[in-house]
């Protein structure tokens, strides 16, 4: 944004109780002053326990805009390591995901340990009393773990990964339930970018708003039994929280809520009487089957942590900022490690019917982001409202603003967050 002396307006003043100016999707200034004051700030999601399983797993992704490598070392400790080389800065790995002893730069040889240390430099006659390995080993990043959910900050003062999540941490448990007490892992993966600002996506997780309108299609592609669990538009008890700290959880199939909780009425839909015959046949019990069943497209709701990842429904949500008007998405399938693999292979096909490539959801979403990022550039003074259910917002007995699932009270939770951190003063 212009900070010449006609225009002094801060970013964080873009943002009110009810409306966000389009700028904040269109200005590239805006934009770097959100990755160093909150993705650089803020603790940001990199990974899932299972996707580095072992002493030398890793993963690429960003934090921000910045490439790291997270990584199980040999003594099972998660390390989130720049992935750029002290020497003149290339990256050290390229790879999306595997298993390595250490990292080794391919221009030069300078070779890091699991741990980031550097261990080896080539041919180090030149370098006598000019370089201590000690002192150069890859940046590494402060790194925690919930649940099996690894997050990492460059701000060494951030506070505690659990009390970021705050009330976040209570839907974190009901979400992972959907795994019938079976460890949680990731069983696919698909990621694609769209023409738009992170923000948009970060609206979109607790839009219940949209969802007839957008995903008709996808709502005539499945059974009855499955468009009325998502019929959600008239039930007064889908609603959506805000948790706080910019998180908030949008509730729409309101019965599978808490799935350790049935009354016994509901029925298995018959499109997975195949898996319950399969089931039998290899000795799991009425109330095992039943349970894996009732799962099979996850949790009730969707849970929205800022800044970059929800735990959605079935699958993980992952936004990684490119640019101003370019985002990155992985969504992230789930199914149950030691659990029977043909239940995983149904629950992926479910997956893909929505979130794949020629799914009947994201496409539609996707068009949609595009379509505000469009709009947002023709005219980005203009402002983007946030205000549907203001006027019907409670408190809940938990304490937690709650109004209707169609409304906006999630997005205006992100903002209120977003405001918080980007009226930090600039560092000096």
């Amino acid at each position: 944004m212009s900070t010449n002396a006609a225009d002094t307006t801060r970013s964080a003043d873009l943002v009110t109780d009810d409306r966000v100016e389009g700028r904040l999707y269109t200005d590239p200034e805006i934009f770097e002053e959100e990755m160093q004051k909150i993705f650089y700030k803020s603790w940001v999601w990199v990974a899932h326990e299972s996707e580095i399983p072992q002493a030398g797993s890793f993963k690429t992704t960003f934090v921000g805009q910045q490439p790291v490598i997270v990584v199980r070392d040999r003594k099972g400790n998660f390390n989130t390591l720049l992935n750029r080389c002290r020497h003149r800065g290339a990256t050290v790995c390229d790879q999306p995901n595997g298993k390595a002893n250490g990292f080794t730069c391919p221009y030069h040889n300078w070779s890091y340990g699991l741990d980031g240390k550097l261990r080896g430099v080539p041919y180090p006659e030149g370098y006598e009393d000019i370089l201590d390995k000690a002192d150069f080993p890859l940046g590494k990043l402060r790194t925690e773990s919930y649940l099996g959910m690894i997050w990492a900050t460059f701000n060494a003062d951030a506070e505690p990964l659990e009390d970021f999540l705050g009330d976040a941490k209570l839907w974190m448990e009901r979400f992972f339930k959907q795994t019938n007490g079976y460890p949680t892992k990731v069983i696919g993966t698909h990621k694609f970018r769209f023409n738009g600002n992170w923000k948009i996506q970060l609206e979109n997780t607790t839009d219940g708003y949209h969802f007839p309108m957008v995903h008709k299609s996808w709502m005539t592609s499945v059974d009855e039994e499955t468009a009325d669990m998502m019929s959600f538009m008239n039930d007064p008890e889908a609603v959506t929280h805000n948790l706080g700290n910019g998180h908030s959880v949008a509730i729409m199939a309101t019965a599978h809520m808490d799935l350790d909780i049935d009354d016994g009425t509901e029925e298995i839909q018959p499109r997975f009487h195949h898996l319950v015959e399969q089931l039998e046949s290899d000795g799991y019990s009425e109330a095992e089957i039943r349970r894996m069943m009732r799962s099979m497209h996850g949790c009730g709701f969707n849970l929205n942590t800022f800044p970059n990842v929800a735990m959605s429904s079935a699958f993980f949500r992952v936004l990684i900022p490119i640019s101003v008007n370019e985002t990155e998405i992985w969504h992230m399938a789930l199914g149950m490690e030691g659990g029977p693999e043909y239940v995983n292979q149904e629950r992926l096909r479910i997956h893909e019917h929505f979130q794949g490539p020629f799914g009947f959801g994201s496409p539609d979403d996707a068009e949609g982001w595009d379509r505000v990022q469009i709009g947002a550039g023709a005219d980005p003074a203009m402002p983007i409202m946030v205000n549907r259910g203001l006027n019907r917002e409670v408190t809940s007995p938990e304490g937690w603003p709650t109004s209707h699932v169609t409304d906006e009270t999630g997005m205006r939770e992100a903002y209120a967050q977003w405001k918080k951190m980007m009226s930090a003063e600039d560092e000096k």
